[in-house]
């Protein structure tokens, strides 16, 4: 049986600020407290360099699942976090979209998350810090990831 692994969306597989430049400069200033709160803002993003490739790796190891918050105020994100999904991940990440606020009441081996919010610190399992080291980047988690497996 494979182990469970993870994956936060938001500046993990998801590069959150390359959204900004397509956005007009009144909405950036608009929400420049709560970006997150902008509508259509989730679609906008493109992938992490390596995520897509990391992602579809992974999930041939491992029983795979894009586990996310989405922003209670803005419902567009809900949506656009699976068209986000269904875009750049296709088959490897069907049907496996979690969004919650509380990612420690999911159970598994590991999850790869850029923050220890939202429950991300009282997972029950290994937290492997996203853009810290000895985790910088995909490459590096796969590395770890593979060996794991």
């Amino acid at each position: 049986m494979k182990k469970i692994l993870y994956v936060d969306m938001d500046n993990v597989l998801v590069d959150f600020p390359s959204a900004f430049p397509r956005l007009p400069s009144e909405i950036l200033h608009e929400y420049k407290e709560n970006p997150d709160e902008i509508h259509g803002i989730f679609g906008l993003m493109e992938p992490k360099p390596h995520a897509v490739e990391a992602y579809k790796e992974l999930a041939e190891l491992f029983d795979c699942y894009v586990l996310s918050t989405s922003p209670w105020l803005n419902p567009s994100a809900w949506s656009d976090k699976l068209l986000w999904i269904q875009k750049y991940l296709g088959q490897a990440a069907h049907k496996r979209l979690i969004l919650t606020h509380h990612k420690n009441l999911n159970i598994g081996h590991y999850l790869v998350d850029d923050r220890d919010r939202n429950g991300a610190d009282k997972f029950s399992g290994e937290l492997i810090r996203f853009g810290e080291e000895p985790f910088p980047d995909w490459p590096a988690v796969v590395r770890y990831l593979r060996d794991c497996a």
